[in-house]
């Protein structure tokens, strides 16, 4: 079973990050728009701020996360843009304070529950590891957007290991969501992580492979960059190929993704 203590150290370590780029921003500017079409700077953090209160929700009564979740699932294409929409109208400071309690009472509930038992969640119930993995992974994700609204450049960490992993894992589910039978055989993955080293995933001798940076893997799988904008990665095989045009890191139907031109789905 993976140790759920460094993924929630590493979301906390993520968020921490996220949170000093929009910390000191007067309030007009989070009225500024990001990549993800109609959805503002503060669209983003409440957005963050919403998940993560589900999650709580989840993690402390999942009965009346259960409650919550069918009421959601009642409008599935519209449920997530609506809580961005309603969040967002609060006042910075005030969207900016509810992230951060948010967060913390979450960290510190995934930290407290039983070990073994799963979450449940809009999909199949996940461990606490999955969870803080999949909040981590939308932190970083919708930081990007915002991080590409103000122009600032943000250096990789090896947190992306948590990212690049989630992104070999949902393979299969990102042929499923297109309505394509998953492959049968094996990929291997070899990334080239922040720091130089190589992030090796599936049989050293499989035919399907898929090779690049670290960065540019993660940018792909969560769809903030178009594949054509990401040169260092590399496809063998038919299926290989057709895995980077549809890989979905995240859960729901297939995402917009960013078009050439920066712009695209708010995933």
């Amino acid at each position: 079973m993976l140790d759920a203590g460094p993924v929630l150290a590493d979301l906390r370590a993520e968020s921490e990050e996220l949170d000093a780029l929009v910390a000191e921003l007067p309030a007009a500017r989070w009225r500024a728009p990001t990549p993800a079409e109609g959805w503002t700077l503060a669209h983003q953090i409440a957005h963050l701020a919403w998940t993560d209160r589900q999650a709580l929700l989840a993690a402390t009564d999942p009965e009346a996360f259960a409650r919550a979740a069918r009421e959601a699932l009642a409008s599935p294409l519209t449920f997530v843009d609506e809580a961005a929409e309603a969040g967002a109208q609060a006042p910075p400071a005030e969207l900016l304070a509810d992230w951060r309690a948010g967060r913390r009472e979450l960290s510190r509930a995934l930290a407290a529950h039983p070990a073994g038992r799963k979450l449940p969640w809009y999909g199949p119930p996940m461990s606490v590891a999955s969870m803080a993995t999949a909040r981590l992974m939308e932190t970083w994700a919708h930081g990007q957007d915002i991080a590409d609204a103000l122009g600032v450049t943000r250096l990789p960490t090896a947190r992306l290991r948590h990212i690049a992993r989630i992104g070999v894992r949902t393979r299969d589910f990102s042929f499923a969501t297109h309505h394509l039978a998953p492959p049968e055989e094996e990929f291997r993955v070899e990334l080239r992580a922040p720091d130089g080293g190589v992030w090796a995933y599936g049989p050293p001798e499989a035919r399907q492979r898929v090779t690049g940076g670290a960065l540019e893997f993660c940018l792909l799988v969560t769809q903030r960059a178009h594949r054509d904008e990401l040169p260092s990665l590399r496809a063998e095989g038919a299926q290989a190929q057709r895995w980077l045009g549809i890989a979905q890191a995240f859960a729901g139907p297939p995402g917009k993704g960013r078009g050439p031109s920066g712009k695209g789905g708010a995933a």
